[in-house]
């Protein structure tokens, strides 16, 4: 198994790369969540996917080492954190929403689960 914790990179195009992570954890709250953390010119934007209750259609691996990495909402759709394809749909639906922060800006943290049904459309079957 590879080590989840490294940077890699992720080339948009010739001006714009960004390193990322994929990490899950437990929060203070007890729900876990699937992370993915993108970092930019001294900026970190956080993409979290926590799991969802018993029938929310929010399913992480929760902890668990089977699909680790994988978000599902329960229809069929199934996103891997971990895969450069998802990563760069996942960055690609954030810019056009005007959610990614330019130079210099606040960390920022977004909602996953508003991405997912764009992403998932996006993404070749």
């Amino acid at each position: 198994m590879g080590n989840d914790r490294r940077r890699r990179g992720l080339v948009v195009d010739e001006r714009t790369t960004y390193l990322w992570s994929h990490r899950q954890r437990r929060g203070r709250d007890g729900v876990w969540r699937d992370a993915l953390t993108l970092y930019r010119d001294g900026v970190r934007v956080r993409i979290v996917f926590p799991a969802g209750g018993p029938g929310s259609g929010r399913y992480t691996t929760e902890g668990d080492y089977w699909f680790e990495g994988c978000v599902a909402d329960g229809r069929g759709n199934l996103l891997n954190l971990r895969e450069p394809g998802v990563v760069r749909a996942l960055v690609d639906e954030a810019g056009r929403r005007g959610l990614l922060p330019g130079g210099g800006g606040r960390p920022v943290e977004l909602d996953g689960w508003e991405l997912f049904p764009a992403v998932a459309s996006a993404l070749p079957d």
